[in-house]
């Protein structure tokens, strides 16, 4: 055979229906609802072991294990490509950073509560009190990550850019939030600023979910398992110190937490917009598809 009669094969490009269940919208609706759903067998979980927290926290590490795999197979199978967001390589710097910066912005927020009188330390408990909050601070971390940036974010941005992904991302995310028993509109709507942008941030800056997942995990682990404090309009647990709370609700967030505060407005706002900036610098955001060349 001559190289004359040879012929190079060319892919075949996916028929519509392909396209179909890839496109973003199909993930949001397909993976979207399959989170949502391990994400309320999270809640019966934790409702159904709240007396046996090492019980409880074997069986969310389990449903974490099982989010992840339903996650990669979805990309695997359905989108056909790498789950380069949930990539092993540098995983642990990452979680690492993110579990070290997520702790340290509330206990800075707690800090200055206490140079200012409102929050004031009457004891310690046991370092088993610390236990039970493992559980809550997994399950939103991870699945609360795989659906608002993994899911919804980067769905977004396929069509509109990192702006749109972003701001959207974002307003749900702080949304979300209003289903929890005290919630408040006032704290969604500071949930959406504050930490849409520290954890949307933390994606464009890495493109992987690790770092975001550090720094989720860790807040609401400090924020409930150290400080007994409350969790995003959800009923205070004890946890390690026993303490009182008195002062304004602007400093404070009242019944909604600190989340609700000018406190964490300010310190993870500044930390999101940095890690935005950084990503801007670095050529990490994606433009809208129309604005793409090819």
């Amino acid at each position: 055979m001559n190289e004359a009669s040879m012929t190079i094969p060319t892919s075949k490009p996916p028929g519509r229906l392909r396209r179909t269940v890839r496109s973003p919208l199909v993930r949001i609706g397909a993976l979207g609802y399959l989170l949502l759903l391990m994400m309320g067998l999270n809640s019966d979980v934790m409702t159904s072991y709240a007396g046996e927290p090492f019980k409880s926290v074997q069986h969310i590490v389990a449903l974490a294990i099982a989010g992840f795999a339903v996650y990669g197979a979805y990309a695997f199978f359905i989108e056909q490509r790498p789950v380069s967001e949930l990539a092993l390589p540098g995983m642990g710097r990452e979680l690492g950073i993110g579990l070290l910066v997520g702790a340290g912005l509330y206990a800075a927020c707690e800090l200055i509560l206490m140079a200012l009188g409102i929050y004031r330390i009457t004891g310690l408990n046991s370092w088993r009190f610390m236990i039970p909050a493992i559980a809550m601070a997994l399950s939103s971390g991870v699945f609360e990550e795989l659906l608002f940036r993994g899911v919804l974010f980067r769905s977004v941005e396929t069509w509109f850019g990192s702006w749109a992904g972003l701001s959207v991302s974002s307003l749900v995310f702080g949304l979300s939030h209003l289903i929890n028993p005290e919630a408040t509109l006032e704290g969604a709507l500071f949930i959406s600023v504050e930490a849409g942008i520290l954890l949307a941030g933390a994606y464009m800056l890495t493109r992987r979910l690790w770092l975001s997942m550090g720094f989720h995990v860790a807040w609401n682990y400090t924020q409930s398992a150290i400080f007994s404090s409350i969790v995003s309009g959800n009923e205070a647990a004890q946890g390690l110190i026993r303490s009182t709370v008195n002062g304004p609700d602007f400093l404070t967030g009242g019944n909604f937490g600190v989340e609700s505060s000018v406190l964490s407005l300010i310190l993870c706002t500044t930390t999101g917009s940095v890690m935005v900036v950084m990503a801007v610098t670095r050529g990490k955001i994606v433009p809208p598809i129309w604005r793409r060349t090819t």
